[in-house]
């Protein structure tokens, strides 16, 4: 049997079964742990070889996160042929070993244990094998390792067939027991050291009175065997003396994996090669011969026949059964016999080491030792068991010299099993904090079929003075156990209500029979108290099951009335509510009306001077105990008043009562909505609440706050589901009113008789402060309705940013969030629907009643051309104008679109690859109407989320000289190529808004920002716009500057220009005013430029036209395509203007970038574009000249190059002059040469007419148009 009980071997001759714990249904029904075959067959290999021994031993798993049980279990198997073999649990064989050619006749295991004390010697683990004249010791940490090896052999070879992998070798020691006649078992004391005394003897007696003594005494392994002459024998084998034999491990791992059954006829011993001839695989292995160790002494008794040994789990005692019938224990380190018992013929012994619980060491103050107080080590105290089997009898006896202190009729078939090890594999370090799951002794019971361990209290090694206190010790402990019986009855689900009522009333009977004195206080007031809660809830489930007559559902009238609401207000109200459901989809809480058990009604609740408190719970349970005492009320369908007085009678304070009917009615919201009819049972229940005692305070008048109302105001004010909490506090000023009118009326009715006052309104602090609230829920309503709502997307790509759900809200988050919170939330929802900013503005226009509906059909096409079409629309308009009426300052417009561009950004920042958040961004800064506010934020932007990347990107740029790739991008910048591009189209775009915003400053005020009455209060942080108010004035040349350099890189990147450094275009003053604060004054060039800086920005300027030109070809070439589609961002950037402007910023004539953009797109063949840009062109005349070269180009492509019969005669016909001159013309400086003759003379016209005629070229000209007449014609 395994130690750790997953394993039991049977073996009988030849065969074998493996026999594994299981999970099954009994014949009772009970789920049961019960063996089940996991393997059987037959495990000889040789012929005529039998089973002598078998073990089991559990092998630790090498992972850390283990949890004490064994990584897997091997079974080692001797046998009378000499061999051992190791098996897995499924029956495959892993190694086998000819130690010795005799039988083996026991296996024995040590595993490593603690030492517990610091002068125990650490024993190492080892197998030992007895043959009858030898014994071999097999290190454990050696078998471990091999053993780990051949099962992993196993495994590959089962997945892809025989791999010849040598495991480690073996490391075992063989020593030959001489001078003993038979031994029949043995145990292994392990590695022991001498004290000097005995190491003195010990020398005296082996070597006699000149036997020299060394310094340190030696470690020796000591062994113990019994048998006959002598009866015990002790061996003491000297540490060194002889050197471990290593065997070649023989692995048994056939190219198939089978049973240990088929595997009878594979090569048990080194690799066997399929030719490999049979009679090979028949010689046996070489067998090591073993080192003669002779007997030191043992105890002659020549007529007794030792036949069992067993060694105590503290290595210092062992017990030995003889053919006598007797037991002798001995003390293997002084080699004595110290104790006998007779009359067990038969018998089998084993050990159980029990360890002391400090918890129930008796505490004396006199007793100075050691183990006197609860701090010092836990003792350890050894029983010896002994298995009578021809009396049937068990007992435990304890050792030395103690007494019997337990014995068991148990059966005379049984065996006792004691293995004497626990789990290989562990050392002093994974052995810290390890506690495996092991068993020390067990008896099987072939019989009943069962399997039985021992176990036993430590009190019971004690004498009898502290015996007796230790046992009373345990026995409070077992009573305690009994003590919390109750408790855990009434904690069962399974049983019934009527049980445990009678189970704690008999319990309370019972004690109230008894004596004061013998009866605990506590346990006959918990009993009462139990007792209490369980007719509390067989009062409240019989209310709950009893169905009344429903009353007439209220009208519409009379609703308005309870609530003391004009028709026109009541009508808002239910259109508000009805908005609300259509777009609020959250699932409320999902509670069963009468789900709440027994069980977790009495854990919720707990009795305290006869009043009922609700213990600590999660909102659920929370929830869960309301619906319990209250849904039923209202539904409707339970009476409120006996509800009420049931509760109150049983010890509920009002205000428990009013915080769980709250609770419930706030997370019951889409449930509330479908059923009118709750409203006015609500009104009805809270009406009786407030009546209850001490619930409204006796000394409240009108001039003060109550913290009856102020409970559940606070609790609307906290609340999330708005629709709810809005009812709720329309009941709840409902109520105020009518007491206060109450209270208003007995007051007056003393001073004024029989006078009218069913005009007046009782006025009081609590309803001035209801009507706040109400305001506040109103608004909040309207809010979240609107962020409910969303606009349907049908082919726009979405960004995981925007699907994330939006925070519910309550007027507390509203109150925290500062000035900008209300437009920050919607900010957040705009950003979530992803729609224009344009949608903001039409709202707006339509909320302005003054403009007329021209005007607002204006603006609607526009919103349209935009992809977020959708029939939602008119809704969301709709909800935005109710939200824009409701807060005319906190979403005045250009507030909310401020709030908006920063929520792009700020998600932009979250993600630069989603470059359309930054456009977006940008797109909303442009809607600011104030230039105030849009200055603000613009510099804000530029300074938290722009200005380092950017600052990234331009000497990025300028390290490779040209427009970096993705990979270096995503490394510096942290975004790809394509979002850079747009980022920095982004940049140019914010500083040319934000320079129109310092010029347009000047003309008009600051805008004064206010908040709604009801929202004075608000508290939180400083809102973006006043943030952005604060912000200093930029200084526009610095600004101006910055621009420059942005849209200089935005070309770079836009046409992925080369050899092009963006920062050699500007002078060492320009460099150092980059990236400074645009509030700073700094440095800026001046005056005229260096003409190398200058040559190299003109150089840069027409590699830009020529790139935009080229771009434009492109474009109008792949129609499919269009430029919008491939970069979204451009926004219709007229490119050549802005090389224009660049020029003048530049310093660079802005003629000579006229001029090369006209060349450019005559070059490119688009003349049509050509003649447009020619008429901005300032000197045409040097123009004229440049195009007549290129009109050269284009003729002589047409006569030189396309071989026609015509072109060869036309050319023998032209002016001498002229045919030199079109010679050394190079066509393939054209970009489009192929041009129609027809283009081309209407070109050499436009330069015939710009070209006077006294200029260096006229006559060439000349030459050229008679050229391209005669070609026409």
């Amino acid at each position: 049997m395994s130690p750790t009980n997953d394993l039991m071997v049977i073996a009988n001759e030849q065969k074998a079964v493996f026999l594994v714990p299981k999970w099954k249904h009994s014949d009772k029904g009970k789920e049961e742990m019960q063996y089940a075959v996991g393997w059987s067959g037959s495990l000889n290999v040789e012929e005529g070889e039998c089973v002598s021994s078998v073990l089991c031993i559990p092998l630790a798993s090498q992972k850390r996160s283990s949890t004490g049980r064994p990584d897997w279990t091997c079974i080692v198997v001797g046998f009378t042929s000499g061999y051992v073999r190791f098996y897995t649990e499924s029956g495959v064989l892993l190694l086998a070993q000819l130690l010795n050619e005799d039988p083996v006749l026991q296996l024995k295991c040590r595993t490593y244990e603690i030492p517990r004390h610091p002068g125990v010697t650490e024993q190492n683990e080892e197998l030992s094998i007895l043959y009858p004249a030898a014994i071999v010791t097999i290190d454990g940490f050696s078998l471990f390792q091999s053993l780990r090896a051949c099962r992993n052999q196993v495994a590959r070879a089962a997945a892809s067939g025989n791999e010849n992998v040598q495991p480690p070798p073996l490391a075992y020691k063989k020593w030959g027991l001489q001078d003993v006649d038979i031994i029949v078992d043995h145990a292994s004391i392990g590695i022991m050291t001498l004290s000097p005394f005995d190491q003195m003897k010990t020398a005296s007696n082996i070597g006699g009175y000149y036997a020299a003594i060394k310094n340190s005494p030696p470690a020796m392994s000591q062994y113990v065997t019994v048998g006959s002459n002598p009866f015990t024998g002790f061996f003491f084998a000297l540490e060194g003396s002889s050197q471990p034999l290593l065997s070649h491990v023989a692995l048994a791992v056939a190219s198939k994996l089978t049973s240990a059954l088929f595997n009878a006829a594979s090569g048990w011993l080194g690799w066997k090669s399929k030719h490999e001839e049979e009679p090979a695989q028949k010689q046996k292995p070489k067998v090591e011969p073993a080192t003669p160790l002779a007997v030191r002494f043992g105890l002659p008794d020549s007529r007794r026949h030792g036949e069992r040994i067993c060694l105590s789990p503290c290595n210092t005692l062992a017990a030995v059964t003889d053919g006598f019938g007797r037991v002798i224990l001995l003390d293997v380190t002084r080699g004595l016999a110290v104790r006998m018992w007779k009359g067990y013929r038969d018998a089998e012994v084993g050990w159980i080491q029990t360890v002391e619980d400090l918890h129930e060491r008796e505490t004396e103050k006199m007793d100075f030792s050691p183990f006197g107080n609860a701090q010092g080590p836990s003792r350890v105290a050894q029983f010896l068991v002994i298995y009578a089997a021809r009396r049937g009898i068990l007992e435990v006896w304890s050792t030395q010299q103690g007494p019997r202190v337990g014995a068991f009729n148990v059966g005379k078939c049984c065996r006792l099993l004691y293995p004497g090890y626990k789990i290989m594999g562990l050392n002093n370090v994974t052995s810290q904090g390890w506690q495996p799951q092991t068993y020390q002794i067990c008896l099987v019971d072939p019989v009943s079929g069962s399997v039985k361990t021992i176990h036993v209290p430590f009190h019971l090694a004690l004498s009898d003075k502290k015996s007796e206190r230790a046992k009373d010790m345990h026995l409070v402990k077992k009573l305690n156990a009994l003590l919390k019986a109750l408790e855990s009855i009434l904690t069962s689900e399974r049983v019934p209500l009527s049980s445990l009522t009678n189970i704690t009333q008999t319990l309370m009977d019972n004690l109230n029979k008894q004596e004061l004195e013998c009866v605990d206080e506590g346990l006959l007031q918990f009993c009462a108290n139990k007792l209490k809660l369980l007719h509390l809830y067989e009062l409240v489930s019989k209310l709950n099951s009893q169905s009344i007559q429903k009353d007439t559902p209220p009208s519409d009238n009379d609703l308005a009335k309870l609530l003391r609401l004009e028709e026109r207000d009541f009508r808002r109200l239910e259109t508000l509510l009805e908005n609300y459901k259509k777009e609020n989809t959250q699932s409320t809480v999902d509670e069963k009306d009468d789900s709440l058990s027994v069980k977790m009604f009495l854990e919720y609740l707990e009795y305290e001077k006869d009043m009922i408190n609700v213990k600590n719970m999660e909102d659920g349970e929370y929830v869960a105990l309301g619906s319990f005492f209250f849904w039923k009320c209202l539904c409707g369908e339970s009476s409120i008043e006996e509800m009420c007085r049931a509760l109150e009678s049983a010890g509920f304070s009002p205000q428990i009562l009013l915080s769980l009917l709250l609770n419930l009615w706030l997370s019951k919201e889409k449930d509330i909505l479908d059923k009118p009819d709750s409203v006015s049972c609500l009104h009805t229940m809270l009406s009786l609440l407030s009546k209850m005692k001490v619930a409204i305070d006796e000394s409240w008048d009108t001039q003060s706050i109550s913290p009856w109302w102020q409970q559940m105001r606070t609790a609307c004010v906290q609340s999330e589901n708005n629709a709810a909490a809005l009812l709720s506090a329309h009941v709840g000023h409902s109520v105020t009113a009518q007491i206060v009118d109450s209270v208003t009326e007995k007051k007056f009715s003393q001073i004024i008789v029989g006078s009218d006052t069913e005009s007046w309104e009782a006025l009081s602090l609590d309803t001035e402060y209801w009507k706040l609230l109400l305001k506040q829920l109103e608004d909040c309503l309207i809010l979240q309705t609107l962020l409910h709502s969303k606009v349907s997307r049908r082919t726009k790509r979405v960004s995981s940013l925007q699907t994330e759900p939006l925070g519910r809200l309550s007027v507390k988050k509203l109150l925290e969030a500062g000035k900008g919170g209300i437009a920050d939330t919607v900010a957040k929802w705009v950003f979530k629907q992803g729609f224009s900013p344009l949608v903001l503005n039409l709202a707006q226009h339509k909320t302005n009643m003054d403009r007329t509906d021209e005007s607002v059909e204006m603006h609607t096409p526009i919103f349209f051309e935009e992809p977020e079409e959708d029939a939602g629309l008119e809704t969301i308009l709709e909800l935005l104008q109710l939200a824009y009426q409701q807060f005319p300052c906190s979403l005045e417009v250009d507030v909310l679109h401020a709030h908006c561009c920063w929520e792009y950004v700020v998600q932009w920042n979250k993600d630069p690859e989603e470059a359309c958040f930054l456009i977006r961004s940008i797109d909303h800064l442009r809607c600011i109407v104030n230039a105030h506010v849009q200055h603000g934020i613009a510099l804000m932007m530029w300074n938290t989320f722009i200005v380092k990347r950017l600052s990234s990107a331009t000497y990025l740029m300028e390290k490779v000289g040209k427009a970096p790739k993705d990979r270096l991008c995503r490394r510096d910048v942290g975004m790809g190529d394509t979002a850079m591009t747009a980022f920095l189209g982004c940049c140019s775009d914010l500083l040319q808004t934000l320079l129109e915003a310092d010029v347009s400053s000047d003309e008009m005020q600051a805008p004064v920002l206010d908040t709604e009455d009801a929202w004075v209060s608000v508290e939180g942080p400083v809102s973006i716009v006043e943030l952005a108010l604060e912000q200093k004035r930029i200084h526009y040349p610095l600004a101006e500057h910055q621009f420059v350099l942005c849209t200089i890189l935005y070309a770079i990147m836009r046409f992925s220009l080369k050899s092009v450094k963006p920062l050699s275009l500007f002078d060492s003053k320009g460099k150092n005013a980059f990236f400074k604060d645009l509030t700073s004054i700094q440095l800026l060039p001046s005056g005229d430029m260096d003409p190398n800086v200058l040559s190299l920005r003109q150089h840069f300027l027409v590699k830009v036209v020529s790139a935009v030109v080229q771009t434009l070809c492109s474009s109008q070439k792949a129609k499919e395509v269009s430029e919008e589609e491939l970069f979204p961002f451009e926004k219709g950037k007229n490119w050549p203007t802005l090389a224009v402007d660049l020029a003048q910023y530049l310093q660079v004539s802005e003629d000579v970038v006229k001029r090369h953009y006209v060349c450019e797109l005559y070059s490119y063949g688009m003349d049509h574009l050509g003649e447009e840009a020619y008429l901005q062109v300032a000197d045409k005349e040097v123009l004229a000249s440049q195009l007549l070269i290129l009109a050269g180009q284009r003729l002589a492509f047409a006569l030189l190059h396309v071989q026609t019969k015509d072109g060869t005669e036309l050319l023998a016909r032209l002016p001498p002059t002229l045919c030199t001159w079109l010679k050394a013309m190079n066509h393939r400086e054209l970009q489009n040469a192929e041009v129609p003759i027809a283009v081309t003379a209407k070109l050499i016209s436009k330069v015939m007419e710009h070209l006077p005629e006294n200029h260096g070229q006229y006559n060439l000209a000349l030459n050229l148009t008679e050229a391209v007449e005669a070609i026409s014609q």
